[in-house]
């Protein structure tokens, strides 16, 4: 096979393994994801195998697909993002920071509202209230129908009042 035939087979079976992650089958999707980093690597399927880990509580190894995601290409943004979720639930606040940084700063991200809200969630648990209202603000100038930054920023009132 040449390398466009490899690159459509990882396609095809990255699409594969999200179908089984969106349906709950995640040992599937993980094999999925892993047999699609093996026909041709992308940033994407190392990120979305780590998203897959970080669902069964695998934290240490969905934050390690993210950096192989980094390693392949550093200008997107999911798993900077990612990371920075994911160190949220270790409550490694101040060592999520930078990675949500870079993720609003990542040239190919699609979901910048994502990386705000986070930092958002950060600010709020080191109780730094002005700048978790900026971040929450920032994430609905992004996206004014995301509702969970909206809702975010409602309880953060209604808690600093």
């Amino acid at each position: 096979m040449d390398v466009k035939e490899y690159l459509a087979l990882a396609y095809d079976l990255f699409q594969e393994a999200y179908q089984c992650q969106m349906d709950g089958e995640l040992e599937a999707a993980i094999e999925l994801y892993q047999r699609s980093i093996e026909a041709y690597p992308t940033a994407e399927a190392h990120t979305f195998l780590g998203w897959t880990y970080s669902f069964q509580g695998k934290l240490d190894d969905a934050i390690a697909e993210c950096k192989k995601a980094i390693d392949i290409d550093p200008d997107f943004g999911n798993p900077y993002n990612d990371i920075g979720a994911y160190l949220i639930e270790k409550s490694q606040h101040d060592e999520a920071i930078p990675w949500l940084m870079k993720a609003t700063k990542a040239r190919r991200y699609e979901n910048y509202h994502f990386a705000h809200y986070n930092l958002g969630r950060v600010y709020v648990a080191k109780e730094l209230f002005t700048r978790a209202r900026e971040a929450f603000e920032q994430a609905l100038n992004l996206r004014p129908d995301y509702e969970t930054a909206r809702e975010a920023l409602q309880t953060l009132k209604r808690h600093i009042q």
